[in-house]
C-alpha cells in the first residue's frame, strides 16, 4: 500500500503542475525472494504498476543474500530457520540489465555488497553495465574504508545509510560504545564548530564523497 500512496502523491502533484516526472528520482529495490532471473522483470513491472510511473530511476539489488521465493518475504521452515536459495547473482544482474535495455529502469545498482560480491558482477563475462552505486551502512563507527576505496577505484558511487548510527540493529552493534549522537568526541567537534552531532556525522559522510540517506525514528527530529 505504501507504493500506491507514494504513486498517488506523485500523480496529484504532477496534475497540479507543482512538479514534472523529470523532477522525481524514484528508487526501488529487488528483495531477496525475487533474485531468480525470471522474477526480476515481473518485479519491476509490479513496482511500476504500484506507483503508476513509466520507469524507475534507480533499481537496486537490496541484499546479496537470496531467499526462497514465495508469498513470505522472510521465508522460514517449521523451526523458524531462514530458507535461503542459491541464485547466481550474475544472472540476476543480467535480468536487471535487460530491464534497463527495455527502458523500464534508467540505472541499476546494488546494496550491502562487499568487495568480493562486487567483483562477481564486475568480472561477469559480457558485462554491459556495472553497478552505478552500492548502498551500505556507513558512519563514524563503521567507516568502510577499504570498500569505499574499491568503489571509488571502480567508479561506483557509495550511498551511505545509517549515517547517525544503528542503535536498533541489535547484537552486531558494540553495546559498550555510546550511540553516535552521544559520542563525546563528536559532541566536542560539534561544540567547536557550533553544529549538532548529527550534522557532524552527515558532514563526515559528505566529505568522503558519499551521498547520505538520513532517517529518524523520532518524528520531532
Amino acid at each position: 500500500m505504501a507504493e500506491e500512496a507514494v504513486g498517488q502523491a506523485f500523480r496529484d502533484k504532477i496534475a497540479e503542475g507543482a512538479m514534472k516526472r523529470e523532477d522525481l528520482f524514484y528508487t526501488s529495490k529487488l528483495w531477496g525472494t525475487f533474485h531468480r532471473p525470471d522474477l526480476v522483470h515481473t518485479t519491476v513491472e509490479k513496482a511500476l504498476a504500484s506507483v503508476q510511473l513509466d520507469y524507475i530511476d534507480l533499481f537496486i539489488i537490496h541484499h546479496p543474500v537470496s531467499l526462497k521465493p514465495g508469498e513470505d518475504l522472510f521465508p522460514t521452515d517449521e523451526n523458524g530457520t531462514a530458507l535461503f536459495e542459491h541464485v547466481d547473482l550474475r544472472k540476476t544482474w543480467e535480468a536487471m540489465k535487460q530491464c534497463k535495455d527495455a527502458g523500464l529502469v534508467k540505472s541499476i545498482g546494488v546494496s550491502n555488497f562487499n568487495q568480493q560480491q562486487l567483483k562477481l558482477i564486475l568480472n561477469k563475462p559480457g558485462l554491459k553495465y556495472k553497478p552505478v552505486c552500492n548502498q551500505v551502512e556507513c558512519h563514524p563507527y563503521l567507516t568502510q574504508n577499504k570498500l569505499l576505496e574499491f568503489c571509488k577505484a571502480n567508479d561506483i558511487a557509495i550511498t551511505a545509510y545509517g549515517v547517525l548510527g544503528s542503535p536498533t540493529t541489535g547484537q552486531w552493534v558494540d553495546q559498550s560504545c555510546p550511540p553516535i549522537l552521544k559520542d563525546a568526541t563528536l559532541i566536542s567537534i560539534g561544540e567547536k564548530y557550533k553544529k549538532t552531532v548529527a550534522q557532524v556525522s552527515i558532514r563526515y559522510i559528505i566529505q568522503r564523497r558519499c551521498s547520505a540517506v538520513v532517517k529518524s525514528f523520532n518524528p520531532n527530529v
